[in-house]
């Protein structure tokens, strides 16, 4: 289905948006990608939401992409006595292995490992960064702290642990049991959360085996710090901001934000921008204005892809919050600085055989006045090379694989039609113009460019 922007909406599924017919509304609405998180729900259930999308794409003749969204390592607190305790800045609290309801003097921390990766003057973080706590002195089986700020504790509240590498794996066994679920259902993409390291990121792919793309979320300082090793060993990125800002000053995340798209944009790695970005559309049916410069700014930057979490998943208006996200994209994308934003030098062609014909195809375009690029090929890769370039018109990849049309979703400005493998110079030009027009992408009259990468690797203008 053609959509009149580049940037893709990746939107999160829930119970507001599950059954069949919400599922429907939210793609006709504008989403691009389906995301599954599997810290919620069930497999029966996912598999519903699967099979739904992938019948909505057999019904529209069109290609929508599935996410599964690992959950990754949940570290929390235990429980309390009375549920809940007051700690004042300045008081001194322990963490502990001891399995027994805490209290005002101490509480069960059940994860060992992060006992043993503390040192004196480490930070802890406790309810999304609401309590902080100074570590004090240490031993394997417990932490005395320094209450630097202080407020209500309640059971089971999540901890984070700063600028600390803690020998967690970024899979737990949940995870890998999800992950073989998703796989064998054949969703597109697979996020990891807890990503520390580009080992992490590399056990993951070990085990995925190929088959399915890989999204590394940077939510933690220290994987800021491996930027550039993680993005080259992942397939796509998320910058994922809500932890991020929790365990960072929240006036750091911007300039992070951007860092993180220009090293996806000069690496060739598609870049989704998540978490609160039409946040008060879960109980609003219009967002405020910030937001809506939040998602903006993020277009501006050259993300690939936003993407709506609770506002989909459970808010009471999901498919609002995808309208208003898609229109938002696509004024920001008219604006003629949006495109000037865009040819930097995080864009310029890098020296190789396929930078080379893919820089051409986009200066073809634009000089012939093309109204889109006829992508042939077999690889992801020159999917991404040339979707970087950011051309003027739309990509219309055309391939003979459904897993390869589906997993193309994420990448900005690219859209999939399945055809017959085309080897032939001349048979790809015909094809292209069938295809181009019967999606909506050429009129007669127009050019195309037809970008060959499966047979001679060439760039050819054709007229309709």
């Amino acid at each position: 289905m053609r959509r009149y922007r580049s940037g893709k909406i990746v939107s999160t599924i829930g119970p507001a948006s599950c059954s069949p017919e919400n599922l429907e509304r939210l793609f006709l609405n504008g989403v691009d990608v389906f995301r599954l998180n599997f810290s919620h729900g069930s497999h029966e259930g996912h598999a519903q939401v699967y099979e739904a999308i992938r019948a909505i794409g057999k019904k529209h003749n069109c290609h929508p992409t599935i996410l599964a969204d690992m959950q990754g390592p949940k570290l929390r607190v235990g429980t309390f006595e009375n549920d809940k305790i007051i700690l004042e800045s300045g008081d001194i609290f322990r963490f502990d292995l001891d399995p027994t309801p805490g209290n005002t003097q101490r509480v069960n921390l059940p994860h060992p490992e992060i006992l043993e990766a503390l040192q004196v003057g480490t930070t802890l973080l406790l309810d999304d960064g609401k309590l902080r706590f100074e570590v004090l002195s240490c031993r394997p089986d417990y932490a005395e702290v320094k209450v630097l700020v202080g407020g209500p504790l309640s059971n089971r509240k999540g901890v984070n642990v700063p600028h600390v590498m803690l020998p967690i794996p970024a899979l737990t066994e949940k995870d890998k049991k999800d992950l073989d679920f998703a796989l064998k259902l054949g969703v597109d993409w697979v996020a990891l959360s807890f990503v520390q390291s580009a080992k992490d990121v590399e056990q993951a792919k070990h085990i995925i085996n190929g088959k399915a793309g890989v999204v590394s979320k940077l939510e933690k300082p220290l994987a800021i710090k491996a930027l550039e090793p993680i993005v080259e060993i992942s397939d796509a990125i998320m910058v994922a901001r809500g932890d991020l800002g929790v365990e960072m000053d929240p006036e750091e995340v911007p300039s992070i934000q951007r860092r993180i798209i220009n090293t996806c944009h000069r690496m060739g790695r598609p870049v989704i921008v998540a978490t609160q970005m039409l946040e008060s559309m879960i109980t609003s049916p219009s967002p405020t204005r910030a937001e809506v410069s939040d998602v903006a700014t993020a277009v501006y930057s050259g993300a690939d892809a936003t993407m709506l979490s609770a506002e989909s998943a459970s808010g009471q208006y999901p498919f609002e919050a995808v309208s208003m996200m898609s229109r938002v994209i696509k004024k920001t994308e008219s604006d003629p600085y949006c495109v000037r934003r865009l040819e930097d030098d995080t864009q310029l062609p890098q020296k190789t055989v396929i930078d080379a014909i893919c820089s051409a195809a986009k200066n073809a375009a634009e000089f012939s006045g093309a109204t889109a690029i006829a992508l042939f090929t077999d690889s992801f890769e020159s999917i991404v090379r040339c979707s970087r370039m950011r051309p003027l018109c739309p990509i219309v990849l055309i391939t003979d694989s459904e897993i390869l049309a589906n997993k193309a979703g994420l990448c900005n400005g690219v859209y999939a039609v399945c055809s017959k493998k085309e080897f032939d110079c001349e048979a790809m030009c015909k094809t292209a113009k069938v295809l181009t027009a019967e999606h909506q992408f050429a009129n007669v009259g127009d050019n195309i460019v037809v970008l060959n990468d499966i047979s001679e690797r060439s760039v050819t203008i054709c007229k309709l």
